[in-house]
């Protein structure tokens, strides 16, 4: 029997740059209070974490929960790149629906370092090796920071296939500027113009310097719970989560010749796998897509 899993109560910390934030684990256990104190429940209900960070050792997740109760709980500690924090929500909603689980918690934190991302194991192949290959070949510029060459490499094939303007992308950062001015947590609050956007230095193809974002350091968690035991403990009900999908590249010629196979490539498009919950979507419902990146691209 599938159950219907709603959220019943989130937190979030400001945001903060590199050296300015509190320790990862601090950041994180005030963000779960913060959930469990807007749900209404206590720590000892919740019977399964799923905490996400991709910047950490292992265990990162027990570190940040155990100040608020060593209870016995699973605690699953997830790393998947720009998408974690979307993963650790889906792995918490999917025990919720499956029944595995009436009550868990999706935690995310993240501790950075100040500038671009690079990568820490260089004793070992890198994931990225495949990609950085095509990469190299259909982009080039190997000066330029991974992040930024993976998805201005994006944003250069989106306007080589569509024939998309440059505009385009500024009116996205411009736009996602309001949102942030209007957000007490945020970190940057400044509303910026489409033409502050074109104004700023280029780092690659149509990417200028405020397209891109920075190292940041935050935390924000949720209480995923079931309808039943939301409504048994008197907890908020409202916000519900029909379905949820996590694609990867599909298994195409022109995903393996795109750039940026991880980033961009038709990830975007309902997952193609039939029991996909996405799948039993209703039309009149548009699904709410969130393209897991560091830019606007």
């Amino acid at each position: 029997m599938k159950h219907t899993a709603v959220i019943s109560g989130v937190g979030m910390v400001p945001f903060a740059k590199p050296g300015a934030s509190a320790p990862y684990y601090q950041m994180g256990a005030e963000a779960a209070r913060q959930a469990l104190a807007d749900a209404g429940l206590d720590y000892a209900k919740v019977e399964q974490a799923y905490v996400g960070y991709v910047y950490g050792d292992s265990t990162c997740g027990q570190r940040a929960l155990y100040p608020i109760g060593m209870t016995g709980i699973p605690v699953v500690n997830v790393n998947n790149n720009c998408s974690t924090g979307s993963t650790a929500l889906f792995l918490a909603r999917q025990a919720v629906e499956s029944g595995a689980a009436d009550c868990g918690i999706a935690l995310g934190f993240e501790q950075m370092k100040p500038g671009a991302l690079g990568s820490y194991y260089n004793d070992r192949p890198t994931p990225f090796e495949p990609f950085d290959r095509i990469c190299e070949e259909l982009v080039g510029q190997p000066e330029v920071p991974l992040a930024i060459r993976y998805f201005g490499g994006a944003g250069m094939a989106h306007m080589d296939k569509y024939g998309t303007k440059a505009e385009t992308f500024a009116k996205i950062r411009a736009k996602a500027s309001r949102h942030a001015a209007r957000n007490p947590v945020a970190l940057f609050r400044k509303e910026v113009t489409v033409e502050e956007v074109m104004d700023s230095p280029v780092l690659i193809g149509p990417m200028t310097r405020l397209m891109a974002c920075p190292p940041t350091c935050g935390a924000a968690a949720a209480i995923v719970c079931s309808e039943a035991f939301a409504r048994a403990n008197a907890l908020d009900h409202r916000v519900r989560i029909p379905a949820q999908a996590i694609p990867t590249a599909p298994p195409t010629p022109a995903a393996a010749r795109h750039p940026t196979p991880p980033v961009a490539h038709d990830l975007t498009r309902p997952a193609p796998h039939p029991r996909s919950p996405a799948a039993a979507l209703p039309p009149a419902l548009p699904p709410l897509v969130f393209p897991a990146g560091f830019v606007c691209v």
